[in-house]
């Protein structure tokens, strides 16, 4: 688990408009928000990824960088930016596995149509420095995060200089 105040890992990732996105090569004004979901398969997640597009500009307004990422294959992710209504969020794909423990999202396998494994969500919220200001991970995709409650978070954290808690 990583600990808030703490650096995270460097992360690099694929994009589906062929460039490659690095965590350590971000500069936001506020912070970077990683929204890891499950994948193409998971409706819960296009309905929550789109709430996300829909808000984006709120995120932009307080200085927040957005990108989602699964460990779809390029194919299904492709199909994903296709299909879904996210063409504004940068969407990231293969993100392997044994990455995913590092940041410790939990990891399900398939049943029915789902991918044999693939990483139950997580929300992370970093400062331009890299360290971990807070993070939310789930072991299935519902009871996530509301996305007017982020915002209004991270207004608050934004208005009061509000440090970072869970460390201890």
């Amino acid at each position: 688990m990583i600990k808030p105040r703490v650096k995270t890992p460097d992360l690099s990732i694929k994009l589906v408009n062929g460039a490659e996105w690095t965590l350590s090569k971000q500069s936001p004004e506020s912070f970077t928000m990683i929204v890891f979901y499950r994948g193409l398969h998971c409706p819960v997640c296009k309905k929550y990824l789109e709430e996300f597009e829909s808000k984006l500009s709120d995120f932009q307004d307080l200085g927040v960088n957005i990108i989602a990422i699964s460990s779809d294959t390029e194919e299904k992710a492709k199909t994903t930016h296709d299909e879904w209504d996210i063409s504004s969020i940068p969407l990231g794909y293969d993100f392997p596995i044994e990455e995913a423990r590092e940041w410790g999202l939990y990891i399900s396998s398939g049943i029915k149509k789902e991918p044999d494994y693939f990483i139950e969500p997580g929300l992370f919220v970093i400062r331009p420095n890299q360290e971990l200001y807070c993070s939310s991970i789930q072991t299935m995709p519902f009871a996530r995060n509301g996305i007017d409650d982020l915002i209004k978070a991270i207004t608050f954290v934004k208005d009061k200089d509000y440090p970072a808690r869970g460390e201890a």
